[in-house]
């Protein structure tokens, strides 16, 4: 039984790389693919958001001298290129996908819309919704944190590399000790980097619950829907 009716599940873009140094490994595509299509065959309806730092991240092309607001783009752009491998990979896996951007560039996507989207996922299609918020200084956690809040989704995933929030970076701190459950408010308060700040305040708000998991481990995202107490909840 899906504990969820509908869900926004963030995927990041650095995961998309697999065993790869830059782009998109074709097999943990297919792994991510075959993980929705189960949930998808229990009846969830999903809207997904990827980032696009496999392929550009515009902060960091900020940094290197690149003008803020046209890394960003750039990083957008990325974002919907990530979209269409995991649209085709879903394709691919028998299930329907649609891609909808931010930024108007039909016939690559359509240009997105909450109604749009909700009609296509209630029709039973996986909908993908790329480019971002199609605005500068906005992260992708920030856009799925807005396109969760629109659709209206139970919860939002935030699928990483990571099994949960712990109290420091477990990948540098071995004494970094894992939550089971933490609120919108302790997270800001100690400063924990789950996602950026105006994206953790827009769930605060609007009381979107977080779930932080392991989305690299094959059969994560059915555990997660199905109930089961893995990864970090980030609720009120």
């Amino acid at each position: 039984m899906a504990k969820f009716k509908r869900i926004l599940l963030k995927l990041s873009g650095e995961s998309l790389m697999g065993e790869k140094k830059y782009g998109i490994d074709e097999k943990r595509l297919g792994e991510y693919a075959q993980q929705i299509k189960e949930i998808h065959d229990m009846g969830v309806q999903i809207g997904i958001v990827i980032g696009g730092g496999n392929i550009f991240r515009g902060l960091t092309g900020a940094g290197k001298g690149f003008d803020r607001v046209k890394g960003d783009q750039m990083g957008m752009l990325a974002t919907v290129i990530n979209s269409l491998g995991l649209s085709s990979a879903l394709v691919a896996a028998g299930v329907k996908a649609r891609v909808l951007t931010a930024i108007r560039m039909e016939p690559i996507g359509e240009f997105y819309t909450k109604w749009k989207a909700i009609e296509a996922m209630e029709n039973g299609e996986v909908v993908i919704m790329s480019a971002g918020t199609g605005n500068p200084f906005f992260t992708t956690d920030t856009g799925s944190s807005l396109r969760g809040i629109e659709i209206e989704a139970d919860v939002m995933l935030k699928g990483t590399r990571v099994d949960g929030i712990y109290t420091a970076d477990p990948e540098k701190d071995p004494t970094a000790t894992k939550f089971d459950e933490i609120t919108y408010d302790e997270v800001l308060a100690r400063g924990l980097k789950v996602m950026d700040l105006t994206a953790t305040c827009m769930c605060k708000e609007n009381n979107l619950p977080i779930i932080v998991f392991d989305m690299d481990t094959v059969g994560n995202l059915k555990k997660v829907i199905s109930g089961e107490n893995i990864g970090t909840m980030v609720h009120p």
